[in-house]
């Protein structure tokens, strides 16, 4: 291309050659702009975002409560001797099982050994009184009929016999006594189950008032736990219905997850609840029972336990990962007929395992995003497939 260029003064020249300049520098953009527009390969508009989705399902549920519970033995027995002596021998094996009437501890009996003797002789001078007081009433009775003696005589004898009899009762008691005392010097367990560590040494002079030991009874076992004042609320008339009955007839069962996450395999069963909410937490206490054969469960442990206190009929369900939270307010992306993306606020109820339940926002059978949401906005079209379907390998 060729210009020709023609000067009518210095100012005229060098506006027409900045102008020429201009010209030069916009000529390679015009010159992309055209081959772009007739290049084939040009870049395509955008297609459509390809997302996961999953239906709303619609049945009946169970609503499960959780609560983190505390364990504690069925029965719990302090064991205190009921005499003064010195500890001789420890009998058990501490932690390990023991059985209602074993020997747990031997305080030295000689002390009580001696006043049974005592008391035994003592029986025995009063038996003999009683013998001769008897002889004489046996005797004085015909005399004083034939008025060979005093009439008051007999009286005495009488009498005489009657506090012999007593004597040989008191007598009878402490020699009952005095062996009852021997025998508590054989400490014994008052309940089967898991006998604790000794809190005292042979050796140790002890008293009523000490505590040697402790045994549990843990088959089966308690599980305590609080419920909060509204679900007592929401729950109380099950509850008074049946608190006179050993188990509720309508009582669920109870699960109890253990510390390392573990499901115990067998179920509770409700015992109790508390008489008295708790002021200063607001929550009242409810108390089940598991089994526990193998005594693996043991007081202090602390677990949680799960029941199913009612049934949500006909409730509408979606993954938990199709919902979205924003600034308290949650929301769930609707994919409709038309592949067209919905936004819809809705009102979320209780999580049942890796679902929601949803209380209005949607209906059964609707489809909604549980992936791919940060891809799509209200209003956009998208690709879709269904949760759990593999994508197709390349080339297929």
């Amino acid at each position: 291309m060729q210009f020709t260029l023609r000067s009518a003064g210095n100012n005229q020249g060098r506006i027409v050659s900045q102008n020429f300049l201009s010209i030069l520098a916009l000529l390679p953009v015009a010159a992309l702009v055209l081959d772009g527009c007739q290049n084939p390969n040009a870049a395509a508009p955008m297609p459509p975002a390809e997302v996961e989705v999953a239906s709303v399902v619609q049945k009946d549920v169970p609503i499960y409560g959780e609560w983190v519970a505390t364990l504690d033995g069925y029965v719990n027995a302090q064991i205190q001797p009921q005499v003064t002596g010195y500890i001789t021998e420890q009998t058990y094996k501490e932690g390990s099982f023991v059985r209602k009437g074993q020997m747990l501890f031997q305080i030295d009996p000689r002390p009580f050994q001696a006043i049974l003797d005592q008391a035994k002789a003592q029986l025995a001078q009063a038996q003999a009184q009683l013998g001769k007081t008897q002889l004489d009433v046996d005797r004085d009775t015909p005399l004083a009929k034939e008025r060979a003696i005093a009439q008051s005589q007999l009286d005495n004898d009488i009498q005489a016999n009657l506090a012999a009899k007593a004597a040989v009762k008191a007598a009878e008691a402490q020699v009952e006594q005095a062996g009852l005392n021997l025998e508590f010097t054989h400490v014994t367990s008052l309940v089967d189950g898991i006998a604790g560590i000794a809190q005292v040494q042979i050796g140790n002079l002890v008293n009523p008032t000490a505590v040697l030991t402790s045994v549990s009874q843990v088959n089966p076992i308690k599980a305590y736990f609080p419920i909060s004042e509204q679900e007592y609320m929401h729950y109380a008339d099950r509850i008074n219905a049946h608190n006179q009955q050993e188990v509720p007839s309508d009582a669920p069962p109870f699960d109890l997850i253990l510390a390392d996450g573990s499901m115990y395999p067998h179920k509770g069963r409700l015992l109790l609840t508390d008489r008295q909410v708790d002021v200063t937490t607001g929550s009242i206490r409810l108390v089940c029972a598991f089994p526990n054969p193998n005594n693996i469960l043991r007081p202090g442990q602390y677990g949680r336990v799960r029941a199913a206190g009612e049934v949500r009929a006909r409730a509408l369900l979606v993954p938990q990962r199709a919902v979205t939270e924003l600034q308290g307010t949650y929301q769930v992306a609707v994919v409709g007929s038309d592949s067209k993306v919905s936004i819809r606020p809705v009102k979320v109820g209780e999580r049942v395992d890796t679902m929601w339940v949803l209380e209005s926002g949607v209906q059964a059978g609707e489809q909604v995003i549980v992936a791919g949401l940060q891809k799509v906005r209200d209003g956009s079209v998208v690709r879709v497939k269904q949760a759990g379907t593999p994508t197709p390998a390349k080339g297929n």
